[in-house]
C-alpha cells in the first residue's frame, strides 16, 4: 500500500515539475531522488554543478554525488525552517547574494554575456533559477545556526579537550604580525586636479551627445570596475564612500551626475537601476597621480619624522597622532587594524605587499624607512612603519590562543550536533536514491535506497 501511494506521489511530482523541465530546455529530467515530500531532479544537480564550476568550486571526489548529499540535507533542513515561523528569508537577503553571485560570475568570465553564454541563458532566466536556490541555501544555513546555537562549551571542557586532543589535530595558528604605521598624501596641484575635472567634464557631454557610458568606462576608467563598462552591481547607501553615495541615490534612472570627488578620486556617476534600498551605479574615475616633486616631499618629510623618533625626540604615538594622515590609525597611536577581524593582528596575506615585505624585514620596536604603497582606497601613499609583535607560525597552546581552541572546540560540538540532527532525521523522513548514484561515496551513510 505504501509503495502504491509512493508511486502516485511520484506521478504526481513529475507533473507538478513537468512544465520547469520543459521551460529549462534540458535534456535530463528525471527524479534522482525523493526526499519526504521533496524532489531532487537531474537538472537541479547539473544547474548546481555548473554553478560550482563558474565559482570555481572543486572537489578531489565525485563532485555531483557530493552535490546530491547536499541537495538531500538540503531538503532536510529546508522543511524544518519552513515549520519554524522564526526563521523568514526576505527579498532583500535573497537579491543581495544574488547579486554578488552575479557579480563573482562577471568578474571570472570577463562580461554578462560571457555569462549568459556558459549558461545557455539569458540573465533574467539565470537570475529566476538562482532565486530558489539562493533562498532554499539561506533557509538551510539558517537552520543549521539554530540547531548550533542550542551548544555550548565550558572553560573546563576546553581545557579538558585540548589536554585529550589527538596532537595532530591541534590547530595551528599562521605567522600573525602587529604593527603601527604612519602616512602622509603627497599633495595634488589644484592644476592637475582641476584638468582632470575638465575631462570628465567632457566625457560627460559626449555621453549626453550619444556616445556609450560603458564603453567610456572600459576606455578611460581608472577603477577595477572598468572591464565591466564601470558598473558596481546593487549596493546599499552603507557600501560605498559616503560622497559617492549622497549623488548617486539622487540620480534618475539613466541620470549622469557632476564630476563628484570621493576619496578614491574623481566620479561620475550613472544610474543604471533601483532596486528597494540598493542602487546599481556606473561611473568612470580618474584618481589623480601625484608629481614626483609631491613625493619627494613626502618622503622628506616621514625621513625626518622617522630620525625624530628613534632619537626619541618624540614617540611614535605622538608622531601618529599629530601627523599621520590615515583616519583609522592616528588616534589609536598608528597601530593598524585589521578589517577582516577587527583586531591589530595581521596574516601576511592580509597585509598590502608591499607593507608586509617590509615589516618582513624588521625586528619588534624598530622603525622603516619611508616606502611607497596604496592605502585602501587605493591612493599613493608615502608610510614608515613600526613592527610592534611577530607571532611565528605554532601550535595552539592554551596560554596563547585560548580563544582559538575554545573556537575550535565549540564548532566541533556544533558540527556533531548537526550531524546527529541529519541522523534523527535521516530515520524518520522517506528517501528514495535512483540506482544511478547508487555508487556514491556519502558522508552520511543512512540514506536509504528503497
Amino acid at each position: 500500500m505504501f509503495r502504491e501511494a509512493l508511486t502516485i506521489f511520484s506521478l504526481l511530482c513529475l507533473l507538478v515539475f513537468s512544465n520547469k523541465i520543459q521551460a529549462q530546455d534540458k535534456t535530463v529530467d528525471q527524479i534522482v531522488a525523493i526526499v519526504g515530500n521533496n524532489i531532487v531532479l537531474k537538472s537541479d544537480i547539473e544547474d548546481r554543478y555548473m554553478q560550482n564550476k563558474a565559482q570555481g568550486i572543486t572537489s578531489d571526489g565525485d563532485m555531483k554525488c557530493e552535490i546530491l548529499e547536499d541537495f538531500l540535507v538540503e531538503k532536510l533542513l529546508v522543511a524544518e525552517a519552513e515549520l519554524d515561523t522564526t526563521i523568514e528569508v526576505t527579498d532583500s537577503q535573497i537579491n543581495e547574494s544574488m547579486d554578488q553571485r552575479i557579480q563573482y560570475f562577471i568578474k571570472n568570465m570577463g562580461s554578462i554575456k560571457a555569462v549568459e553564454e556558459y549558461f545557455r541563458e539569458p540573465m533574467a532566466k539565470i537570475k529566476m533559477n538562482l532565486s530558489e536556490v539562493i533562498k532554499n541555501q539561506i533557509l538551510t544555513s539558517k537552520m543549521q545556526t539554530k540547531i548550533g546555537d542550542k551548544v555550548s562549551v565550558t572553560p573546563a571542557q576546553v581545557r579538558y579537550y585540548y589536554r585529550n586532543i589527538d596532537p595532530a589535530e591541534i590547530p595551528l595558528v599562521p605567522t600573525q604580525v602587529e604593527y603601527s604605521e604612519i602616512s602622509i598624501y603627497p599633495k595634488i596641484p589644484i592644476e592637475k586636479e582641476n584638468s582632470i575635472k575638465a575631462r570628465l567634464r567632457e566625457m560627460r557631454k559626449r555621453i549626453e551627445n550619444g556616445e556609450n557610458f560603458a564603453t567610456m568606462a572600459v576606455l578611460y576608467s581608472e577603477g577595477p570596475s572598468a572591464p565591466n563598462g564601470g558598473e558596481l552591481g546593487y549596493m546599499g547607501k552603507g557600501q560605498l564612500d559616503p560622497v559617492y553615495a549622497e549623488a548617486a541615490f539622487n540620480l534618475r534612472e539613466g541620470k549622469i551626475s557632476n564630476v563628484v570627488k570621493s576619496d578614491f578620486g574623481y566620479h561620475i556617476i550613472q544610474l543604471v537601476d533601483r532596486k528597494g534600498d540598493k542602487i546599481n551605479t556606473r561611473h568612470i574615475i580618474l584618481i589623480p597621480k601625484p608629481s614626483q616633486e609631491a613625493l619627494d616631499k613626502a618622503k622628506n618629510a616621514l625621513d625626518s619624522l622617522a630620525d625624530m623618533i628613534r632619537t626619541e625626540k618624540i614617540t611614535f604615538e605622538e608622531a601618529a597622532l599629530h601627523f599621520s594622515a590615515d583616519k583609522n590609525s592616528k588616534n589609536g597611536g598608528g597601530i593598524a587594524i585589521n578589517p577582516y577581524t577587527m583586531s591589530s593582528k595581521w596574516k601576511p596575506e592580509e597585509l598590502d605587499p608591499t607593507v608586509s615585505k617590509v615589516l618582513s624585514e624588521l625586528k619588534p620596536n624598530e622603525i622603516s624607512d619611508p616606502f611607497v604603497s596604496k592605502n585602501d582606497k587605493q591612493r599613493i601613499v608615502y608610510k614608515i612603519v613600526k613592527l610592534i609583535n611577530r607571532k611565528k607560525e605554532h601550535k595552539a597552546n592554551m596560554q596563547e590562543d585560548y580563544q582559538l581552541l575554545d573556537d575550535s572546540y565549540l564548532q566541533k560540538k556544533k558540527a556533531e550536533a548537526l550531524d546527529k540532527w541529519i541522523g534523527d532525521k535521516q530515520s524518520k523522513t522517506y528517501i528514495h536514491i535512483d540506482d544511478s548514484y547508487a555508487n556514491c561515496n556519502f558522508k552520511f551513510k543512512n540514506w536509504k535506497r528503497q
